[in-house]
């Protein structure tokens, strides 16, 4: 896709980080932007500033672990703006502690319902809808490094997961020949408060009477923080994204450190050795 002016384009996990920065790369295209989002304070205070610049965009409070919730996503996309050509599923939580067979069904469940249902839900509502227009489109489905290289728990289980649906994805449109393409998005670190996801968590998927961090847990997460507030803007991560996009590329990285690390897990690979130590944790 060269041409984004008037085209549409939906972001879910639009009301913050990386989801924040595609959805306001795309309006300075030119393209008429719905933003998606579970938290619904966040989604109307970017849709706000979005409009003040005088961006066409609508909000849409959207739970993506919620199959109709996604349904009614494109349903008022479409009611919006007649026809959707770029989907970003980005929405993404990190979260669960400890090792990873002590982590509870409520972690898993959590983030599976989002990290990768939500995926799941993205590519079948939007996907019939693209290729019926027999218009140019493109999806990016947001994955990490961490789904690239051993490590990170339960987070890195479903961003592998991505990985993987993506890489169908994208040979199964080949297949077709499709006027639509995909990408996967892996990004190192970027300056997110994906940290703080907990926020959203629902309810019922809660952990009751968690013990306090243990030392290890307690450096690990400081650990992370410090990475988090090093990291890139996710507004140059949009415009990778966007560069992308253009040339239709597969394969969305964002860190040269990530990238050698990817190449020598994959020599590990194919040499039937011990996977790389994980880098997240």
């Amino acid at each position: 896709m060269q041409d984004f002016e008037g085209k549409v384009a939906v972001v879910t996990g639009a009301a913050s980080g990386i989801g924040r920065g595609l959805a306001e790369r795309f309006a300075q295209e030119g393209m008429r932007v719905v933003l998606a989002d579970v938290e619904a304070p966040a989604l109307d205070a970017a849709v706000l500033e979005l409009r003040r610049a005088e961006h066409q965009v609508i909000g849409v409070r959207t739970d993506v672990a919620d199959p109709a919730s996604v349904e009614r996503l494109a349903q008022q996309a479409l009611q919006a703006f007649g026809k959707v050509h770029i989907v970003c599923n980005n929405a993404g939580v990190a979260g669960g502690r400890g090792l990873i067979w002590e982590s509870s069904l409520q972690d898993w469940r959590w983030l599976i319902n989002v990290n990768l249902w939500g995926v799941v839900h993205g590519v079948r509502t939007f996907l019939p809808i693209m290729l019926g227009q027999d218009e140019p489109g493109h999806v990016v489905n947001t994955a990490s490094a961490a789904g690239l290289l051993p490590g990170s728990g339960i987070y890195g289980v479903t961003k592998h997961a991505v990985v993987s649906l993506s890489e169908t994805l994208y040979a199964h449109l080949q297949l077709i020949q499709a006027k639509v393409h995909a990408s996967v998005l892996c990004p190192g670190f970027v300056r997110t408060n994906i940290p703080d996801a907990a926020r959203n968590r629902p309810a019922e998927l809660q952990n009751k009477n968690e013990p306090p961090l243990n030392p290890i847990e307690e450096a690990i997460r400081a650990r992370i923080a410090q990475a988090f507030a090093a990291a890139r803007p996710p507004a140059e991560v949009a415009d990778i994204v966007l560069d992308a996009i253009r040339e239709e590329r597969f394969w969305i990285t964002t860190t040269e450190d990530f990238d050698e690390a990817i190449r020598g897990r994959v020599d590990g690979i194919l040499a039937r050795s011990n996977p790389v130590p994980g880098l997240l944790l």
